[in-house]
């Protein structure tokens, strides 16, 4: 990987006679001397490797790691082939950062080239940026972008998830964007609160599908809702979930976005993961961020470039449409591997297992005195209500090693099932509710 080499002391002394000082306490003279550390930082000795690697595996034992896991709610345990984390680890490709000179990045120009290519044969849409921090940014810079001079209105959906929700709250009330949540019925968007809602001034309709509680709205109805009174339709997707349903484009949106951790990012304590945008081509110089494109150099040769930069760093900051300022490029990375070495049938195989295992562990907790909530369809989460308190079913569940649902409030858990749950995990957990 190469090393960092400091300055010697030598040139440390030339560096500051230029600049007409001393010494390094001359240079930092300006300081108030109460708030100078004196005597040193207190590090401890350095260790050997032997002793880091013991040091590190104590802290580690003090981590409690469930083997089987019913839980989603944003973030989710899919199965990551082991040529993901090969691919990622070489050390010429190791970096979360955009690289600017194409003619030494060709490699990991590439990589976020084949990564845009397949985020958009995911969604159906026309153009992929390099990517952002997380499903949360992806979900208020799109909102943002839609933004126009006489539509600073945005509407989104009660039913997406909370955190979501907020970050989008933050932005508008940065971007000073008027936001309205849509109420939700029944766990799903409720179409007649969003008819009164859109107006002339709305700029933008937001729904996540599958929605926070696993169901699926009846997405294509809001989107004309959307587009008969010009506002453009986002809409928040679990990239697994496209491997059986509908795209976004297909259900009428202009915009899709969502959180790539499900596609080959392991659930590393909540990070980092990446936001994937998407837009139709009319909205293209809209889209924050960067985005690689494919050239022919003068030989006739393939290249890859940035391009499409309207960032802080190339306009000034105040004429800025978004502040994003890097990328999830080893992220990105892995996304594109997992996509590649699963295949469309691959991708579909993995959404089948979820979304059956999930039907399947929903009528067996109906068996077991549980009642599901989700009237509609629902992907791979779902929620149930109980007479038994939400925290002594979990309880149970964890004295057993299991990682349960989501509680929600007192009553309500809301549960997921991914590839990684057999039918025997299924089964021992609904044992263990029916026993309490």
């Amino acid at each position: 990987m190469g090393n960092y080499i400091p300055g010697t002391k030598q040139e440390q002394k030339e560096m500051l006679a230029e600049i007409g000082f001393e010494s390094m306490e001359d240079l930092f003279g300006h300081i108030p001397d109460e708030v100078k550390v004196k005597d040193g930082l207190h590090i401890p000795e350095g260790m050997s490797e032997l002793e880091v690697r013991r040091k590190m595996s104590q802290i580690a034992a003090k981590n409690k790691v469930f083997p089987v896991i019913f839980r989603g709610a944003g973030a989710y345990r899919h199965y990551i082939p082991s040529v993901v984390k090969s691919v990622i680890s070489k050390e010429n490709l190791v970096t979360a950062y955009t690289p600017y000179q194409a003619e030494i990045s060709q490699g990991i120009l590439q990589s976020i080239f084949e990564y845009q290519t397949m985020i958009c044969e995911l969604t159906g849409m026309d153009v992929s940026n390099a990517s952002v921090y997380d499903g949360g940014s992806a979900a208020a810079e799109a909102v943002a972008m839609c933004r126009e001079r006489k539509r600073s209105k945005a509407l989104i959906a009660a039913t997406v998830d909370p955190h979501v929700l907020e970050t989008v709250k933050t932005y508008c009330y940065g971007n000073e964007m008027e936001l309205d949540v849509i109420p939700e019925k029944d766990g799903a968007v409720d179409l007649e609160a969003l008819r009164a809602l859109v107006d002339s001034g709305t700029a933008c309709v937001y729904i996540q599908q599958p929605n926070y509680y696993g169901s699926l709205e009846d997405a294509e109805a809001i989107g004309e809702v959307a587009h008969e009174a010009g506002a453009k339709y986002i809409m928040g997707v679990n990239p697994i979930s496209l491997g059986i349903i509908k795209t976004p484009r297909e259900y009428g949106a202009d915009v899709a976005v969502g959180d790539g951790q499900p596609l080959g990012l392991s659930l590393a304590f909540g990070g980092p993961y990446l936001g994937f945008m998407a837009c139709v081509s009319g909205m293209t110089r809209k889209l924050p961020g960067r985005i690689v494109g494919q050239t022919k150099d003068h030989n006739g040769k393939t290249g890859y470039v940035l391009t499409l930069q309207a960032r802080e760093q190339h306009i000034r900051r105040e004429k800025a449409s978004s502040n994003v300022c890097s990328n999830q490029a080893l992220c990105a990375l892995a996304v594109g591997v997992y996509l590649a070495s699963m295949g469309s049938e691959g991708l579909k195989n993995v959404a089948v297992q979820c979304t059956s295992k999930a039907h399947y562990m929903a009528r067996e907790l109906e068996k077991a005195g549980c009642r599901v909530e989700n009237q509609g369809e629902f992907f791979h989460e779902f929620v149930t209500v109980s007479d038994a308190p939400a925290e002594s079913i979990l309880s149970a569940l964890e004295k057993e090693g299991i990682l349960g649902g989501y509680p929600l409030d007192e009553h309500r858990i809301l549960w997921c099932c991914t590839e990684m749950n057999s039918k025997e995990d299924i089964d021992r957990a609904v044992a263990i509710v029916k026993g309490v």
